[in-house]
């Protein structure tokens, strides 16, 4: 009896001392263990704990394989902005708050045609961030030039800092790719195939902005293209710091760099500039036609030819059309003056 007793005593002691070491490291992993920064504005693209966990240890908060088990699903946030509060009231009163407060949003616009520098000079005054602390989280995340981000309406916390909200820009930007690729059933567009369809879109973009000549000023490009012609397309010319400027025939003569389609066969090196997703469709699936040549009418809208001729028959008529209206403004001058 006394055996049994002391046996049953040993084995108590055990689970109490193993009841004690757990309940030791759990006060260990709940209040010592560095957990991260007090306060931050994130988005959580997604209610999956793997997905939240890596959105929080990618801003710079010390998540471990534990975590796994204590972030519960109702625990989970839903998609969508959230200040993360960090007290000091342990890791598991940091994750039942981790939803529990919202992020005041605010709408800002990317424009299709605009370079970054356009962009981020526009984002860093709507949102009140620092300019060059935007410019170096979109380095990070864009070593390609321009047009890494769609153009359109994007919803961001008015609290969040220059990461997180290039991090958004561009998480929001690879899900309407995916969206795009589910949409129109092509799976199989690569890294690379969609730079190059960046590339043309962005010249669409230089040459119209009406959605409904984008898809023929795709056929130019991709039927010049394919016959291994020059582009020939001022747009090209207006990258960088020249974004804005007016293509003469002298910066023609004089532009070297493979922007210059009148000098070098195929497509500039990278994006001229911001695209939209009617560009981005334009580029993957041009107009079926015939057209070489396109040139801007007296109507605003472009005058699409299929040869030479017919190019230079349009090109003559516009020349003709613009002539007579400068006599006509001149003479409206004249007359304005003769009045006085």
């Amino acid at each position: 009896m006394k055996r049994k007793l002391s046996r049953n005593f040993r084995y108590f002691t055990y689970f109490l001392e193993a009841l004690i070491a757990a309940a030791m490291l759990f006060a260990a992993y709940n209040f010592l263990l560095p957990l991260g920064p007090k306060e931050k504005t994130l988005y959580f693209q997604t209610t999956h704990t793997d997905s939240v966990l890596m959105t929080l240890q990618e801003n710079g908060y010390n998540i471990t394989d534990l975590d796994h088990f204590f972030l519960s699903e109702n625990l989970l946030p839903k998609k969508g902005w959230y200040r993360i509060l960090n007290t000091d009231d342990g890791r598991l009163s940091f994750f039942r708050e981790l939803g529990k407060h919202p992020a005041k949003t605010m709408e800002v616009k990317v424009f299709s045609g605009e370079t970054n520098e356009e962009m981020l000079r526009r984002l860093a005054n709507d949102t009140k961030l620092d300019l060059e602390a935007l410019k170096r989280q979109m380095q990070k995340e864009d070593r390609t030039g321009e047009g890494k981000l769609f153009a359109g309406i994007y919803r961001i916390a008015r609290s969040a800092d220059e990461k997180a909200v290039m991090d958004y820009l561009f998480m929001h930007t690879r899900h309407m790719i995916e969206r795009f690729k589910t949409l129109f059933h092509r799976s199989d567009l690569e890294e690379k195939t969609i730079h190059r369809l960046r590339i043309i879109a962005s010249i669409i973009e230089r040459e119209t902005n009406a959605p409904d000549e984008m898809l023929l000023v795709s056929s130019v490009i991709h039927n010049r293209l394919k016959k291994k012609m020059k582009l020939q397309m001022d747009g090209t010319l207006n990258y960088g710091k020249y974004s804005h400027q007016i293509v003469t025939p002298t910066r023609i003569k004089n532009d070297t760099t493979a922007y210059n389609t009148y000098h070098h066969k195929g497509l500039p090196p990278a994006p001229l500039c911001t695209v939209s997703i009617e560009a981005f469709y334009a580029a993957l699936f041009p107009q079926k036609s015939d057209y070489l040549f396109f040139m801007l009418g007296k109507d605003g809208r472009h005058i699409f030819s299929k040869t030479y001729k017919e190019h230079l028959a349009a090109l003559k008529a516009f020349r003709k059309h613009q002539k007579a209206s400068e006599i006509a403004k001149r003479e409206t001058r004249e007359t304005d003056i003769s009045k006085l």
